[in-house]
């Protein structure tokens, strides 16, 4: 009898143990829930504080100003505008009309002595 209440006290000792250890894990994983609530606030509170941030920067009436103060922009006037009359003159162009490859036009007028090969010439035929 005595071994039946020796094996009873043992097991009520365990039994309240581990009913310990699931109270105090709980109570761990309930304080790292509330941590992990208040870094989520915290990060939500930092997010609103940027948005706030960017669009008191991003305000029209603050660009405008920064605008006016730092870049030398006026309206138009109708004053400002000319005449087709007055444009200078198209300069002359370096391709003759009809040439197949204009660039490699343009860098033999320019330097006669440069090989492109990007095209055969006439006279070498390959």
């Amino acid at each position: 009898m005595r071994i039946i209440h020796f094996l009873v006290v043992c097991a009520l000792v365990y039994a309240a143990s581990y009913v310990y250890r699931i109270k105090m894990d709980s109570t761990a994983r309930t304080e790292r829930v509330l941590r992990l609530h208040a870094q989520v606030r915290a990060q939500r509170e930092a997010i609103a504080d940027l948005r706030a941030e960017w669009a008191r920067l991003d305000a029209p009436r603050r660009l405008q100003i920064l605008a006016e103060r730092h870049l030398k922009l006026k309206p138009i006037d109708a004053t400002q505008f000319d005449s087709l009359k007055n444009l200078p003159e198209r300069p002359p162009s370096l391709v003759p009309p009809g040439t197949s490859d204009p660039i490699g036009a343009m860098i033999e007028i320019v330097d006669p002595d440069v090989v492109t090969g990007s095209l055969p010439s006439p006279e070498d035929p390959r």
